[in-house]
């Protein structure tokens, strides 16, 4: 749909993540006068320091455990020594190498989006940005710098992200104490790794890790990993954890990090000590709100600094609007993408679909990988909505026989009577790849025999999902599954 305006309408966007990125993207196909401000660089720190780079590092990790189980398909790897009898080699991870190699791809990546905006007609100014008033958004060389340019815009787009949170008690050095983004200085594996948090960044870092050969001890305050996640995938995790030789520890909590030597000790709020050569923090993040002048603008934001939007990332304030992890809507890269188009399309007056949280598709990689959609077992329990579920494990299906998958499973949730799909887990390998029919499903409200008619090759991890869709065909939905 092209829409056409008495005059240019223009668009000023803070912040070059996937929010901004989209917004500025969405807003120049519109035919408007579109100006990014970034302080870091087009991606922001999702592609810079966050999304990109972890990913990257995880897929190193996954290559190593195919390469350790390998011969469990009778692949075997041999060296010849110098008698002439194999050897047989070790997997060594040079991490020097797969940190430079992560760390240019991420800058790739991000020179591809910067190129993609300017192709689309998008200025883009590299500093700082703050609101002033509620058309007008000042670039400066910092927080607290000299002013050099003003744009003023009919619509503004906040996309300022989020920042690793800090705790008083465990100060980043960027060296032994780390956050997330500062991860990728290192150049060798650490020998002992303590993750503090075990949402669903500790947890994904902490696999990594194992899997890339460190020694790991992962630091919970909950009584399981992965606290607010499925209970049956979260428990898929921990026992995939234990039998990688890692040390949980739950309902602890650490009380303080500090450097000790040429190592860390965690000191846990019972007194235990905990002794390793890096500390990985992972307690969450804050969103970059601060000083950028949305309080004087009158855009209002929860007690905890996030950017309070309604279902198409509009703020308090009429023309402005927000997306991504400084909302309080829901911190994923592909929910601000969708943010940042769906802001400018009610801004433009263009067709849009209000964003709703149950259709949201979110992953988790760890190994093996959680993939979720839509209304969960949990919901079902609280009485929130009325359905059955059925879950099939992956090591029934042969594809999976095949390829030595033992850990993981499929998940349906349907409505009672009718038999509507509303959600779904995935816990295996690329999850993430095969959530996406069960995401539609949800999307476009079908039935587990609508699914289950979808012709799925054999065999193949994807027949699973159809397989679930066949059993609930018979279940009787007066009464739901035990």
């Amino acid at each position: 749909m092209s829409l056409s305006f008495e005059r240019t309408q223009s668009v000023a966007i803070i912040g070059g993540g996937p929010g901004g990125y989209e917004a500025a993207l969405a807003a120049a196909q519109l035919g408007a006068d579109v100006t990014l401000v970034e302080r870091a660089g087009v991606g922001g720190s999702a592609v810079i320091t966050d999304v990109v780079p972890s990913k990257t590092l995880i897929a190193t990790a996954d290559a190593a455990v195919a390469i350790a189980g390998a011969g469990e398909l009778g692949v075997q790897l041999f060296a010849k020594g110098g008698d002439g009898r194999p050897l047989k080699p070790e997997i060594a991870i040079n991490l020097a190498q797969v940190n430079k190699r992560l760390l240019a791809l991420a800058r790739q990546q991000s020179e591809d989006m910067r190129a993609s905006l300017l192709q689309a007609g998008v200025t883009i100014l590299e500093g700082h940005g703050r609101v002033e008033d509620d058309n007008a958004v000042v670039v400066s060389t910092g927080p607290g710098g000299t002013d050099f340019d003003r744009i003023e815009a009919d619509t503004l787009v906040i996309s300022v992200g989020a920042s690793p949170r800090e705790l008083p008690s465990a100060k980043p050095d960027g060296e032994r104490i780390l956050t997330w983004t500062q991860l990728y200085d290192m150049k060798t594996l650490p020998e002992h790794l303590i993750v503090v948090g075990s949402g669903v960044t500790g947890a994904e870092f902490a696999s990594a890790y194992m899997n890339l050969g460190s020694k790991v001890t992962l630091i919970s305050s909950r009584d399981q990993v992965l606290p607010g996640e499925d209970k049956d995938a979260a428990a898929v995790i921990e026992s995939v954890f234990l039998r990688g030789g890692m040390t949980l520890l739950p309902k602890s909590r650490a009380k303080s990090v500090v450097r000790e030597g040429d190592g860390v000790v965690v000191t846990l709020s019972d007194g235990t000590r905990v002794e390793g050569s890096h500390c990985l923090m992972a307690v969450g993040s804050i969103p970059n709100t601060a000083g950028i002048g949305l309080e004087q603008a009158g855009v209002q934001l929860t007690q905890s600094g996030h950017i309070r939007v309604n279902r198409v990332a509009r703020t308090s304030v009429p023309n402005i609007y927000a997306a991504g992890d400084c909302t309080n809507f829901f911190p994923l890269a592909s929910v601000a993408a969708m943010q940042g188009r769906t802001a400018v399309f009610h801004a433009f007056g263009d067709v849009v679909i209000p964003l709703e949280k149950r259709r949201i598709t979110a992953n988790i990689f760890t190994a093996p990988e959680i993939a979720t959609v839509g209304w969960g077992e949990e919901d079902i329990a609280a009485g929130l909505i009325g359905g059955v579920v059925h879950k099939l494990p992956l090591s029934s299906n042969p594809r999976a026989k095949m390829m030595a998958i033992s850990d993981g499973f499929v998940k349906l949730i349907a409505r009672e009577g009718s038999g509507t799909v509303v959600g779904g887990v995935i816990v295996g390998p690329r999850a993430s790849e095969l959530i996406y029919p069960i995401a539609i499903a949800v999307e476009r409200r079908l039935t587990v025999d609508q699914v289950s008619r979808v012709f799925a090759v054999y065999p193949s991890l994807a027949g699973t999902i159809t397989d679930a869709a066949r059993a609930m065909h018979i279940v009787d939905r007066d009464e739901p599954e035990e």
